[in-house]
């Protein structure tokens, strides 16, 4: 029975290699998507350095999901204030944050609003090798710290509004 299940399937194989060629493509297909959707994505936005933009960092956030799992979601929480998290302590937010900056493929941080942990945050990233977009809103009351301004290693792309970000978004993952 095994040995006529065999010879079967090998026959039905040769005669629709088109229809296993085309199988095959479309199992690529699905695999690429998931690595696509699997894509671990650090978000870096001001939480002690000034709230103003958490909606905005929301609105990036959720674009953010459309090319990967996007480790620091909580960035965008409206109900996260500029006392930061209180549930949890220094050590174990450092603990935690660093441990996702390691395992993330890429660091994505919204640089407008000056902030100590962003930073610090960018510059582990850079440390570990990872690819990192800064986002700076070109109306921004602030001037971008030449620290991030000037390092080459870091792909600084200025915006006017979320618009732009999400065809930057598009056009880089």
């Amino acid at each position: 029975m095994i040995i006529h299940q065999k010879s079967y399937l090998v026959k039905y194989y040769q005669n629709n290699l088109e229809e296993v060629v085309n199988a095959l493509f479309i199992l690529w297909g699905w695999f690429l998507f998931v690595i696509i959707m699997i894509m671990k994505i650090y978000f870096a936005g001001s939480i002690r350095g000034g709230r103003d933009d958490k909606e905005l960092y929301a609105l990036i956030i959720k674009e953010l999901q459309n090319y990967g799992q996007v480790l620091t979601e909580h960035i965008g929480n409206a109900n996260l204030s500029s006392l930061g998290e209180t549930v949890m302590g220094s050590s174990d937010i450092y603990t935690r944050d660093m441990d996702w900056v390691r395992e993330s493929e890429i660091l994505v941080a919204e640089v407008s609003t000056p902030s100590l942990g962003v930073g610090y945050e960018i510059g582990q990233a850079e440390a570990l090798g990872k690819k990192i977009i800064c986002l700076y809103r070109e109306d921004s009351e602030k001037r971008l710290s030449a620290m991030i301004a000037g390092n080459s290693k870091l792909e600084v792309i200025v915006y006017k509004d979320i618009e732009d970000i999400k065809e930057i978004l598009k056009n880089k993952f």
